[in-house]
């Protein structure tokens, strides 16, 4: 009687390591993407929180028909929302919430504060500065919107004298029709 010899059932040593080798190669070329998505995608969380701050700032303006001041801590992404008199906090946002490495620049350069009238229009800051009126987000390098992987995605801010607050991205460029979300 001649016996069979049964394989064992499983993988190679061969097969194995062909697998983990495979996964090595797509991780590699898939982490330079996923950090440029965080990176970006801290940015969108700053430039919406920052936006947020403002428009709490003008609706409690509105509200309380007293001057309520929005304090930005540049270079960072915190905030503080106040009555501009009595310096109550209304709301405040920490810069590690979610988008520690971000990045603000403010117009006029070293402004740092936008005050909201009872009305929701921008006045003059209590301690005669300019008020902040463009606001950029990007990446700790500041300005250049690179990473080694590639390109960051840039946000910018805009804050007009009434009250209008609109974000929008600087890097596309205007066309005809205009593309919303373009800056003007």
């Amino acid at each position: 009687m001649l016996k069979r010899l049964r394989r064992a059932a499983g993988f190679s040593i061969i097969e194995l390591m062909m697998v983990i080798a495979i996964i090595g190669v797509v991780l590699m070329l898939a982490v330079p993407s996923f950090a440029e998505f965080l990176q970006n995608q801290q940015i969108r969380v700053a430039s919406d929180a920052i936006l947020n701050g403002l428009q709490v700032a003008r609706a409690e303006a509105i509200r309380r028909n007293l001057s309520v001041q929005v304090a930005i801590n540049v270079p960072e992404t915190g905030w503080v929302v106040s009555e501009s008199a009595s310096g109550t906090v209304i709301q405040s946002r920490q810069h590690q919430e979610g988008s520690r490495n971000a990045n603000v620049l403010t117009n006029p350069g070293g402004a740092t504060t936008v005050t909201f009238t009872p009305l929701g229009g921008v006045t003059g800051n209590a301690d005669g500065s300019f008020p902040v009126t463009q606001l950029d987000i990007d990446n700790p390098g500041g300005g250049a919107c690179q990473l080694a992987s590639g390109p960051m995605r840039c946000l910018r801010i805009l804050v007009t004298g009434g009250g209008s607050l609109r974000m929008c991205d600087p890097q596309l460029p205007v066309t005809s029709p205009p593309d919303p979300r373009a800056c003007p």
